[in-house]
């Protein structure tokens, strides 16, 4: 058994799929199917239970799982460990983060580390749902909350702030706002109720509205749907210096404070390269994070 086909068996155990995959190992589904099958017949059991809805593991296949991902994390480790030695970055980090942050935060946190590491490839996948670690899907997460179980390394970031926001203009031309109860008589933007997928998102109840006028899975959708006029939204400070004449409502009245996380794997505490990234990573988005609310 060798770690090619390792690395295959894990990537159709996480994407429970041949072409899943295959686009991840960027391989044709058909060799994975043939890879799989060669482990197979290797081993001698196996591995999978295929059926139309996907590839999942068998009994044998899940006592594979718990030895594969020992030996990719000894791999991940070893190759960690030469690419970091040096006083600068290289090599590949994925970072999973909420949409608003990867829209709005992260482009010039990592402009800054760019600038410093530029042999450094940093990979955002920006998803409207928590991001899997133990399925490889980022080597970080930035998270809205601080998970309470699993092996993981949890650091707080920084706190952020949400306030009522809506177009300048529209606020000329509509009922006028001098208490929260007034927002009764506006639309409200905000997330799609039954796809929130951290209670740290859900902020009706806070602000006391019970129905929404429109809504969206997604930070950025609903700022641009603000933006267009839609109604009034509970809006990221550092997103309101990206949209011109887009102001608070009711500052004094009603101000949310959260906080970004970073989260990581247990065992990479010990991987210097990505340790060395966390320690910027947290730095700078404290630094931009502070400074696009000051803008706002």
């Amino acid at each position: 058994m060798n770690w090619d086909d390792i690395r295959v068996f894990l990537a159709v155990a996480r994407t429970e799929s041949l072409s899943g995959a295959g686009r991840g190992l960027k391989m044709d589904p058909a060799t994975v199917g043939r890879r799989i099958a060669r482990l197979e017949d290797s081993v001698g059991v196996t591995l999978f239970a295929k059926s139309p809805q996907g590839y999942e593991l068998t009994r044998d296949g899940a006592r594979l799982l718990a030895h594969a991902e020992e030996a990719e994390k000894a791999v991940t480790l070893g190759t960690s460990d030469l690419e970091g030695g040096g006083e600068t970055l290289s090599g590949v980090i994925r970072v999973g983060a909420p949409d608003g942050c990867a829209n709005f935060v992260l482009p010039r946190v990592l402009a800054r580390i760019a600038a410093l590491h530029p042999d450094l490839e940093v990979q955002v996948v920006a998803l409207p749902r928590v991001i899997s670690l133990s399925k490889r899907e980022a080597d970080m997460v930035i998270s809205v909350s601080a998970p309470q179980t699993g092996r993981l390394l949890v650091q707080k970031i920084t706190d952020y702030h949400l306030s009522l926001a809506a177009m300048r203009w529209y606020l000329r031309q509509e009922n006028e706002i001098t208490t929260l109860a007034d927002i009764k008589d506006h639309k409200v933007v905000g997330y799609v109720p039954d796809l929130i997928f951290d209670k740290e998102l859900d902020y009706l109840d806070t602000l006391g509205v019970q129905r929404l006028g429109v809504s969206s899975n997604s930070v950025s959708v609903q700022l641009n749907m603000v933006k267009a006029g839609l109604g009034v939204g509970v809006v990221h400070d550092f997103c309101l210096p990206h949209v011109q004449r887009m102001v608070r409502i009711l500052p004094n009245e009603f101000r949310l404070q959260r906080s970004f996380y970073l989260i990581r794997h247990a065992d990479d505490r010990k991987v210097e390269r990505l340790s060395r990234f966390a320690e910027l990573l947290v730095s700078e988005m404290k630094t931009v994070v502070e400074e696009l609310e000051g803008e706002a």
